[in-house]
């Protein structure tokens, strides 16, 4: 077998569905699996994948294990030569792990490789490619010195252009392939890890065997809850014990650790305590498909006069700033989808896809957005 893909799931049911149905595609020429290991959830996911992906394995926890654990568990039950450590909440291209597993393969040092992310709005995240998070390069992560120059810029891994593939040291969980012997080699995922901390373990552990980790920027995978998603208090707090963390296991914390985190988390008080996040409105709303139906189904429950276009390829020319576009998934493949969203990324649109068997759109309307549903209940 080529491929196992493992999915760890926690309360986010039709992330999940959208994740797997997006998977389904993607693997359809290849040797390949899906694992979705459920860390206990509270909805109903674990039913929606028996009735809906029937040959998905699913694995049960009778409790939440973790994301170090749950992936351990996930790859247990792998059979591929490469595994892939794919979060819920993302949307992959039909021909993603075509091309990442092609590139997998010609690199005879490999590690890990990951890939282009970005977020609901179209817009790449900066942690798909990482340094090595030294005291120094966390401290300019942290108080914001990576966006004043490149200089700054080791933590986002700057030698890399998003639109350029090369050698980087850190990889975000969301998105990671590597064969499934380099993953055993180095224990997998570390359950001790502090959150913020496994992926940056992981990758870490891989390059100290001697091999390379690659940002490979030929395809593009939504994750719609970026690293932007939650940066609080309780962001800092969590940040600071997986930098300890790291420290502690592969290095020595000492006294200019302290210095800077504290600094840092100063510094980063007084940022969110000046920032204001302003709602993004919306003042027109289109749908692409050529379902009419969904069309006044949508328009029914959202209370929206919604403009209809079947074309994808259709003239922007009367898009406004501050539209909200509605891709169909029944009309549009994932790859079209993701492709027009990174395309008018910088229109100031936001995006929602459109599930009309099961009944929802789903979609993010700004990088610190969790995500949102909208149930169309006549199609459930």
């Amino acid at each position: 077998m080529q491929l196992s893909v493992v999915i760890l799931n926690y309360n986010v049911r039709f992330f999940l569905e959208q994740c797997v149905e997006s998977v389904q595609k993607a693997i359809q020429n290849l040797d390949a699996e899906i694992i979705v290991v459920d860390n206990n959830s509270p909805d109903d996911s674990c039913p929606m994948i028996k009735a809906m992906f029937p040959n998905v394995v699913l694995i049960e926890n009778k409790e939440n294990s973790g994301f170090p654990k749950g992936n351990n568990i996930g790859v247990a039950r792998a059979k591929g030569k490469y595994i892939c450590i794919l979060n819920p909440d993302t949307v992959v291209a039909e021909d993603t792990f075509e091309k990442v597993l092609a590139f997998a393969e010609s690199k005879k040092d490999l590690g890990i490789v990951g890939c282009k992310l970005i977020d609901g709005t179209g817009h790449f995240l900066p942690e798909s490619k990482r340094g090595i998070p030294t005291p120094w390069v966390a401290f300019t992560k942290v108080t914001g010195l990576y966006k004043l120059s490149d200089a700054f810029g080791k933590y986002y891994a700057s030698h890399l252009q998003e639109n350029q593939t090369g050698k980087v040291e850190i990889l975000v969980g969301a998105f990671m392939v590597m064969t499934r012997e380099t993953y055993t080699s180095v224990g997998g995922f570390d359950e001790d890890c502090f959150m913020y901390s496994d992926d940056i373990d992981l990758s870490y552990m891989v390059l100290k065997t001697g091999k390379s980790n690659y940002y490979f920027h030929e395809t593009s995978v939504i994750h719609y809850k970026g690293e932007s998603t939650v940066r609080d208090g309780l962001y800092m707090k969590r940040f600071r014990e997986a930098m300890d963390f790291f420290y502690r296991k592969h290095f020595r914390v000492n006294f200019l650790f302290d210095v800077f985190m504290q600094t840092g988390a100063f510094v980063f008080t007084l940022a969110k305590k000046n920032k204001v996040v302003e709602a993004k409105r919306v003042a027109q709303y289109r749908l692409v498909s050529d379902d009419e139906t969904l069309l006044a189904k949508i328009a029914s429950v959202t209370g929206k006069n919604i403009d209809f276009q079947a074309e994808t390829a259709q003239e922007e020319t009367t898009l406004l700033s501050n539209t909200e576009m509605i891709f169909d998934a029944d009309h549009l493949t994932f790859r079209q989808i993701i492709s027009r969203m990174e395309m008018l990324k910088e229109k100031g649109m936001t995006f929602k896809i459109a599930h009309k068997k099961s009944g929802f759109l789903i979609g993010s309307n700004s990088s610190n957005d969790r995500g949102e549903v909208i149930l169309l209940t006549d199609y459930r």
